[in-house]
């Protein structure tokens, strides 16, 4: 999320209003000296805050105290829960204070993002439905007010903020969700999931939600992260998802690398995709529930971060993976918190930095 979008001031009716400004996710970064992972948070808030905590991120209130850290959250906030939303400003507001110390929060977008943006809510709850049809009458009100006081004059929105605003005020269940979440005009899309990037590297540590093969590499993370945003803004050439994110080796759907059985990854495509991306030596992928809890295969190559947490799934401990100084990995849970971790084990023959969890 951190450097996903300029904040530019605008000044419009004597009243001070900020306008977020489309940019495509930043798809490789260089390594902070200490990076978290937390997987699947499936609209939990109270689980998604102690996993953060576990982390050393945040303190008790949930607020920022991780310093200059990294933290990664790989995607899936949406559906199965019924603090989706709050989940989603709380990283936002996360993502600010990070900021101001020298950290970083970066969201991705998983499957039921993207699922959600195309219009299948077939995985939401009823108490879902009902935050955001919340959301659209608070929306409505902001209109109205902005309207009233002239923060749109000059704007796309000058002769339209009424239109919208009676729209949201009306909306209820699944109609308010699909407003608020279609690509282009729904406001959450454009505050939220256009901003985040489907896959990130720092360092040299990939981060993506189900898993980025061969072919995704091949396509390089900037080109996946530009067919995305494209589609999630709206733009006049992007209509549907790119094929990329359809279909069981979607990079929000695979699964290649995520058996609970690591014999079963398939390895070998994994290296053939870390190889295609220029200084990767390994992913972290989340979308598949690891009941053993944060572990690797592949000889160190890949670690699974989806613990599946949230009520609305296994109910799992919260866990995050830390990775100190580009290359020492380290389990973390309520029983081993941040400072206390399980350490990693094992290191692999070449480059030796990069141990398997145990």
């Amino acid at each position: 999320m951190a450097a996903d979008a300029a904040q530019v001031p605008c000044w419009s009716g004597g009243m001070k209003e900020v306008r977020a400004v489309f940019a495509v996710p930043a798809s490789v970064l260089p390594a902070p000296a200490r990076i978290v992972a937390i997987g699947d948070l499936h609209g939990d808030l109270g689980k998604a805050k102690r996993a953060f905590r576990v982390a050393g991120v945040v303190d008790a209130r949930g607020d920022w105290c991780g310093g200059a850290a990294a933290a990664v959250q790989v995607g899936d906030v949406l559906d199965r829960g019924v603090e989706e939303l709050q989940i989603l400003f709380w990283l936002e507001r996360l993502a600010r204070q990070a900021a101001a110390a020298g950290g970083a929060v970066h969201v991705l977008n998983g499957n039921h993002e993207t699922m959600n943006a195309a219009g299948d809510f077939r995985y939401a709850l009823p108490g879902g439905y009902d935050e955001f049809a919340r959301f659209a009458r608070t929306h409505a009100l902001e209109l109205a007010l902005k309207g009233r006081c002239g923060l749109f004059r000059g704007t796309a929105e000058e002769g339209a903020w009424r239109a919208r605003a009676k729209e949201f005020w009306g909306l209820d269940g699944p109609a308010a969700r699909a407003a608020a979440l279609r690509p282009g005009s729904g406001p959450v899309t454009r505050r939220f999931l256009a901003r985040h990037p489907l896959a990130l590297q720092l360092g040299s540590t990939v981060f993506v939600h189900g898993g980025v093969l061969p072919a995704h590499a091949e396509m390089g993370l900037g080109a996946l992260n530009r067919g995305a945003f494209d589609w999630l803004r709206g733009a006049a050439d992007a209509a549907a998802p790119p094929r990329f994110l359809l279909g069981r080796k979607a990079v929000v759907w695979a699964r290649d690398y995520s058996a609970e059985d690591p014999a079963a990854c398939d390895c070998t495509a994994l290296g053939a995709a870390l190889r295609a991306l220029p200084g990767a030596r390994r992913m972290v992928v989340g979308h598949t529930i690891q009941e053993q809890g944060v572990n690797s295969a592949c000889e160190g190559r890949v670690f699974r971060v989806d613990v599946g947490l949230s009520w609305g799934c296994a109910d799992g401990a919260p866990a995050a993976l830390e990775i100190r100084d580009d290359g020492v990995m380290r389990r973390l849970d309520e029983r081993a918190p941040a400072g206390a971790g399980t350490p990693a084990q094992a290191p692999e023959p070449a480059p030796a930095k990069v141990p398997a969890l145990a």
